[in-house]
């Protein structure tokens, strides 16, 4: 992916090396800490007491992290920021020409991406440990990512490719898109797993969307993006997970989508480019998706 060189978004609130409160989170993207609470749970055990065991774990490493150490040289994850700040300023440019003809003439915000590492306290969506995956969080408009996630992006989910990654951000963003227009909190509200699937697989399709209009303005792929990004799609369906996991896939758990559902719509939105196809998931039959 072609990033380096280009100008990053000035929107980052940068946590990296800061300490912070340690406490469980609902919400998020990639979850990996519900995943294992959804583990707990199909498997007959209390998913309550996993998360406040995972908590306390969470609170446990954290001992003796501080302040930045002034004398401490470049971090090793540097390059993965700078990275994040160049994907976020092409979400920024791609979605400020494309958002007014989806919402009525209406501007669009730009959200803040808050990286950190260990653990994060947001504004208005709790704490969260690291284990939480790259969330979006509505109440305070933000993106968080510890950027050790592109490692376990690459090992965990086998989903490799600095695109993978510009796609996991891409997808967040695309959360926050849906909470420009007033959709995210109306699906929330239902805590409904259909329509949880719906709303996700919104967010592959517009982050199909921007890669298809940030290729056009700025020729960000390179050979074997597509592929990778789609992978990362695939990787991170729902069947996938509880695969990979031990656990026999069912459908009626899902609250992000199967694999292909998720290719499905990355792949419609990198295609068409089209935002106006914004609401065609709401619109077709569940079995349709």
């Amino acid at each position: 992916m072609r990033w380096e060189g280009r100008e990053g978004s000035d929107n980052v609130d940068d946590r990296r090396g800061k300490g912070g409160a340690a406490a469980p989170v609902m919400g998020g993207g990639i979850l990996v800490l519900i995943i294992g609470a959804l583990i707990t749970y199909l498997s007959g055990g209390n998913p309550l007491q996993f998360l406040a065991q995972q908590a306390q774990n969470q609170g446990q490493q954290a001992v003796g992290i501080g302040q930045n150490d002034p004398n401490a040289g470049p971090r090793e994850d540097e390059p993965l920021f700078q990275m994040s700040r160049v994907i976020l300023k092409d979400t920024e440019e791609v979605w400020t020409r494309l958002f007014p003809k989806i919402a009525q003439g209406q501007a669009y915000e730009k959200p803040t991406l808050v990286t950190y590492d260990a653990r994060v306290e947001t504004r208005g969506c709790g704490n969260a440990p690291s284990s939480t995956g790259p969330f979006y969080c509505g109440a305070d408009n933000s993106v968080y990512i510890d950027l050790s996630f592109f490692k376990e992006l690459e090992e965990k989910f086998n989903a490799p490719g600095e695109f993978a990654f510009a796609y996991v951000i891409a997808h967040e963003v695309g959360h926050h898109v849906q909470n420009q227009v007033g959709l995210l909190s109306q699906v929330q509200r239902t805590q409904d797993n259909e329509m949880s699937v719906r709303l996700e697989l919104q967010a592959d399709f517009l982050a199909g969307v921007w890669a298809h209009h940030a290729q056009k303005q700025y020729q960000i792929l390179e050979p074997g993006d597509i592929e990778s990004g789609m992978n990362a799609a695939k990787q991170v369906g729902d069947d996938m997970i509880m695969k990979n996991a031990g656990v026999r896939p069912m459908p009626e758990k899902f609250t992000h989508g199967s694999s292909a559902q998720r290719v499905k719509w990355f792949s419609l939105g990198l295609k068409t480019g089209d935002p106006s196809k914004l609401m065609d998931l709401f619109e077709l039959p569940y079995e349709e998706l």
